[in-house]
């Protein structure tokens, strides 16, 4: 029971002052180093001298006004040297950037507390031995509660008006050689590794959360909400009211957005998970300004490519923020972040 032991020790100092202590927006960038635990919400760097990993971040606002985009790397997370979180949030409507910062606040400490329950009722129920069987359930359950914690949290606050505004959820927990990752919304993780054959790679670790998916799309319906395009953006389909021609949101799965939680929108996220292999040497944790004029090969190209790994976020937002001006000319360029995390030593 000693590892068990040490790690709910580690957990409950993380909830009482690892949060506390964080990184700015040049954590890291200095020399290189950041002290665990570091978190970081802006753009930036930060080095996991624990966790051997290395996260370049840049966020870029569009031509929509308010950047609703909103990140953090948390280095040494529920202080354990060998574990990083990472989460990139995407906000949308008249408070978006306001409920993209507040589940970016709440939905890491809230993972915590209920991985902490969890790992402690299964290390009464079935002991140690048995818990590393169960580590990816733990992990799966812990999400899934976290998330709709969240979610009423949000529903119940007073500050913040969430009915017609959300957000996003991307994040992923690197554990040594072991990564789980959790997607609310449309945002994306892809992993650059090399092929049987050498060759760089993109390996799209996520779903985009898009309403016309059919296991989405038949939930909707369901709930009697409705799914369709505008004459004037096909291919663009989005969730509606059944009697209203509102609030026309562009994904299936969202925090906030309570106009359409009774029609079929959920805040559950899909939980995975990866083992590391000595093939992997990246993830790309992106929103959907990069991925809608980006593909993922060009994306993991583009991070491969870029010799400095400091600058790796910097140079994809910035090529994405080209791409929309090349490629979608005459429509607002998107807000574009991307948290780069390298595993190793960046690939020849």
């Amino acid at each position: 029971m000693r590892q068990i032991s040490s790690l709910l020790q580690g957990l409950a100092r993380s909830l009482s002052v690892g949060w506390d202590r964080r990184g700015d927006g040049g954590a890291g960038a200095g020399d290189g180093k950041a002290a665990a635990p570091a978190v970081l919400r802006t753009s930036g760097t930060v080095w996991g001298e624990g966790s051997e990993t290395f996260a370049a971040v840049c966020s870029r606002r569009g031509e929509k006004g308010t950047n609703q985009d909103c990140s953090i790397v948390w280095e040494g997370f529920g202080c354990q040297e060998d574990t990083i979180f990472c989460g990139i949030f995407d906000g949308h409507g008249p408070w978006g950037h306001y409920v993209a910062k507040a589940v970016r606040d709440s939905l890491p400490p809230s993972l915590l507390c209920h991985w902490q329950e969890a790992l402690t009722l299964a290390s009464l129920i079935d002991g140690e031995k048995k818990l590393s069987d169960c580590r990816f359930d733990l992990s799966k359950q812990s999400y899934v509660a976290a998330c709709a914690a969240v979610d009423d949290e949000l529903r119940r606050s007073r500050r913040l008006d969430a009915v017609y505004s959300g957000s996003t959820a991307l994040s992923i927990v690197k554990q040594g050689g072991l990564m789980v990752i959790a997607n609310v919304g449309d945002s994306r993780a892809v992993l650059g590794t090399r092929s049987d054959d050498g060759a760089l790679a993109a390996v799209q670790l996520t779903v985009d959360f898009k309403p016309n998916l059919p296991q989405e799309k038949e939930r909707i319906r369901r709930c009697n909400g409705q799914v369709y395009c505008l004459a004037d953006e096909p291919g663009v389909y989005r969730v509606w009211q059944p009697s209203r021609d509102s609030p026309g949101l562009a994904m299936s799965r969202a925090f906030g957005d309570y106009s359409v939680k009774d029609y079929g929108v959920i805040s559950a996220p899909e939980v995975t998970q990866r083992k590391i292999s000595s093939r992997d040497h990246f993830v790309i944790l992106a929103t959907d300004g990069v991925w809608d004029v980006l593909s993922n090969e060009e994306a993991v190209q583009i991070v491969a490519g870029t010799p400095d790994r400091g600058k790796a976020a910097k140079r994809l937002v910035e090529c994405a923020v080209r791409a929309w001006r090349r490629r979608r000319r005459g429509i607002a360029v998107d807000d574009c972040s991307a948290i780069c995390l390298f595993f190793h030593s960046p690939p020849s």
